[in-house]
């Protein structure tokens, strides 16, 4: 469903399409699985062109970001769960030096995981899913964030 002030030509970068699985739409965001097996990881992109900053966001629209990052992290712990990995700590992240489109990361993470305690961002490589864990994490974080498709 678009976000009645994102403009028609909203478009997500391209990168974002050879990194991630699209999850659905939120009343602000696009809604993207990262495709890394190692962390469970959401990115949230504001349907709004041109914004690279949280702040270029009207007040309403930072106020439903937050919303939808709290969202995002129940899918996210939805998604450790389903890999029997619980997530015991959030990382969020609006960095945008690579991909300067305004857009959010959630990811999970452990005390066990590749990156710990560092970032993830820049770590090694990504690792694909497995066809089976890919398809949990996709129903469990659409249930999470109440996307149908």
């Amino acid at each position: 469903m678009p976000h009645a002030g994102a403009a028609a030509m909203f478009r997500i970068d391209p990168a974002f399409e050879s990194t991630s699985l699209t999850l659905g739409e939120l009343p602000l965001c696009h809604v993207r699985l990262q495709a890394d097996a190692r962390f469970p990881w959401i990115v949230l992109i504001p349907r709004v062109t041109g914004a690279r900053e949280i702040e270029d966001l009207p007040p309403g629209d930072r106020a439903r970001l937050m919303d939808e990052i709290l969202l995002a992290g129940t899918a996210v712990r939805a998604v450790g769960d389903a890999l029997g990995r619980p997530v015991e700590k959030l990382n969020v992240g609006a960095l945008g030096n690579v991909t300067p489109q305004l857009h959010v990361h959630v990811v999970g993470r452990r005390a066990d995981d590749p990156a710990w305690p560092g970032p993830v961002w820049g770590f090694g490589a990504a690792q694909a899913y497995a066809e089976a864990d890919q398809a949990a994490a996709l129903v469990m974080a659409r249930a999470a964030l109440e996307i149908r498709i």
